[in-house]
């Protein structure tokens, strides 16, 4: 499947768009604020498949890939758990900044405030200077006005975003596919975040999940969700026929559906945050899956022209 993204104008709308992520690009990374040196695109691994590491060996494999840091699962059997979190972080931190990495987004279960472990979680990120978390998940009820849950949801993340405010922090809500799922339709998330500040609360876009709900229209969604992006997240799929029908199954980068005109767009845009790559096909474990991983991280470098 392939598809081309519309050319990009400059109009005063547009000039002010690109004004306002540059100063969300301030906020998101001080060493931006600072005038440090600063990769216009930290190229990140959600490092979900090697979850079960510890501090030095998770370092020394992202050091190996050739990431820049990582986007840490800090959630319920993931890589740290929520409630040991203000133990454990830190390590993570400490090891990955050793040599010279990051850990650029935490991957939560977090809804709500009112959870028993969000103030814990998002108050450790901030002291351990984490900018970014994104978001669980919500799943719509069949029983019930989609409007209505939205409306739900809505409010939990007005809540959330001034707690944001408070703690210098950014959710990131990720767009999922599956036929439940708020914000499989991109247009959800839009509904939900366009009306608070992107500093506290944005988009984590995830073009594999994009381009397998929508086909030939994601780069409309790509387009409405500009302003709003937190980071973006790469992976890739192919339609597979079996004897129940077509059914996606995740793959390598390039051997799939995803078109690489989405990083052609993206270098158009103003956006410099992180880029994570996930991994949801089967890439075995050690040498086998960092290579895997390598091979994913040359195609996305090439597909971005760094």
């Amino acid at each position: 499947m392939h598809t081309s993204m519309p050319s990009i104008g400059c109009s005063r709308r547009r000039f002010a768009q690109l004004a306002a992520a540059a100063s969300l690009a301030a906020f998101a990374d001080p060493r931006v604020a600072a005038g440090g040196p600063v990769k216009r695109w930290p190229i990140i691994g959600f490092s979900k498949p090697f979850q079960s590491f510890g501090p030095d060996q998770t370092a020394e494999t992202v050091a190996e890939i050739g990431w820049d840091g990582i986007e840490c699962p800090v959630r319920a059997k993931g890589q740290v758990l929520p409630e040991r979190v203000e133990e454990d972080l830190p390590k993570f931190v400490e090891a990955l900044r050793k040599r010279g990495k990051e850990i650029h987004i935490i991957t939560t279960d977090v809804k709500n405030i009112a959870q028993p472990t969000t103030q814990k979680v998002l108050r450790t990120a901030a002291k351990l200077g984490i900018k970014r978390y994104r978001l669980s998940f919500w799943k719509y009820a069949k029983d019930r006005s989609v409007p209505a849950q939205l409306a739900e949801i809505r409010a939990e993340l007005r809540d959330l975003a001034a707690l944001n405010q408070e703690l210098g922090l950014q959710a990131g809500f990720q767009n999922h596919s599956g036929a439940d799922y708020v914000g499989a339709p991109v247009w959800d998330i839009w509904q939900l975040v366009h009306e608070l500040d992107p500093k506290q609360v944005g988009a984590c876009f995830d073009i594999g999940h994009a381009t397998l709900e929508g086909g030939y229209s994601w780069p409309t969604t790509a387009r409405l969700m500009e302003p709003h992006l937190s980071a973006v997240f790469v992976k890739d799929f192919a339609w597979k026929k079996g004897e129940k029908g077509w059914k996606a199954e995740w793959c390598p980068l390039g051997e799939g559906t995803v078109n690489k005109s989405f990083f052609a767009w993206l270098k158009q845009t103003s956006f410099n945050g992180p880029i994570s790559q996930h991994h949801e096909y089967d890439h075995g474990e050690g040498k086998p899956m960092i290579a895997k991983m390598q091979q994913d991280l040359r195609v996305l470098r090439e597909w971005l022209g760094v």
